[in-house]
């Protein structure tokens, strides 16, 4: 590993470690802040929102703490690192974001067959405000972080505060109609909704995660580009089994490079080590693993295996 991406690794592991603070607190501070809004107003969508920040937390926590574990060094027992802990965080976190939307559809439920007028909406309305600048300072950080590292945990966390501005944004609607139009239903029928919005979020949270531990390779696209930087080095003649895969904020990179058969082994390496600074440029935080081969060589295995498959199926 060269000195700019030790440097990228640095930065980019302090990027993750700060999302991950700002995360917590903002879940924190939200908590006490609808705690005592539903305390005033008794409303059963602050309560969703209010469950939905206690999830926050509790999620951010869990966060925080398997992102210090995914950033740990690689070690004996774990050579390709511990990048899986970020993919196990956002897993549960689409088991926390579901369960709050299973007690919510059933409390919201409940308060549908029984409505209840809300009191003091304004206290609530302002609560809800005062979470969406919140929560929409915090979703800015999370996306400028994702973007300088690729991190699935934080995206995941990104996408979930996200949802909940949009949530906020229901509820205060929810209030403002319960308030004056005298239909005490409105609330409890937007927290319904609300649950199987939160639902959706649990499924892509859930998506994502399964991609990562699953070893899913890059997008179509991301693959196509890595095979042009290395094709247009002058001295390359073909590329073959490309093979990628993300784990946490690491990504690995594995092909066969198809150079000339006469050159030397020393030279062999120096357009390897070309190839592979070129791609570092596009993937800071890649690993890379390339096995020099000569020209053709995929093609005569591919005739000796036909060859093989023909004379055992003559045997039979």
């Amino acid at each position: 590993m060269n000195a700019g991406q030790a440097g990228h690794r640095e930065r980019t592991a302090l990027l993750m470690k700060r999302a991950a603070y700002a995360a917590v607190l903002t879940a924190l501070i939200l908590i006490a802040a609808k705690l005592s809004a539903w305390a005033y107003t008794g409303s059963v969508s602050i309560l969703t929102t209010l469950v939905d920040s206690l999830l926050d937390a509790g999620a951010s926590l869990l966060n925080l703490l398997a992102i210090s574990h995914a950033l740990t060094p690689a070690d004996n027992e774990h050579r390709f690192g511990h990048g899986k802990a970020e993919g196990l965080a956002a897993l549960a976190q689409s088991a926390f974001i579901t369960g709050s939307a299973i007690f919510l559809v059933l409390e919201a439920g409940q308060r549908l067959a029984d409505p209840h007028e809300v009191s003091n909406t304004g206290i609530g309305i302002g609560v809800m405000v005062f979470s969406i600048l919140m929560t929409f300072a915090l979703t800015r950080y999370q996306n400028y972080v994702v973007k300088q590292t690729g991190s699935v945990a934080i995206q995941a966390d990104a996408l979930h505060y996200f949802g909940d501005i949009v949530v906020n944004l229901s509820v205060i609607i929810s209030l403002l109609i319960g308030h004056y139009f005298d239909m005490p239903w409105v609330d409890p029928a937007f927290a319904l909704a609300i649950s199987f919005y939160i639902l959706t979020y649990a499924w892509s949270i859930f998506k994502k995660a399964l991609d990562m531990l699953m070893d899913r390779e890059l997008l179509d696209d991301e693959r196509e580009k890595i095979e042009t930087l290395i094709l247009n080095h002058a001295e390359v003649l073909g590329v073959h089994d490309l093979r990628t895969r993300v784990s946490g904020p690491n990504l690995f990179i594995q092909f066969h490079l198809e150079l000339d058969g006469h050159i030397s082994l020393a030279h062999s390496y120096a357009i390897a080590e070309e190839v592979d600074q070129k791609i570092c440029m596009l993937y800071p935080h890649a690993e890379i693993i390339v096995l020099q081969e000569p020209y053709g060589i995929e093609v005569r295995k591919a005739i000796r295996r036909q060859n093989n498959n023909g004379q055992g199926g003559k045997e039979k």
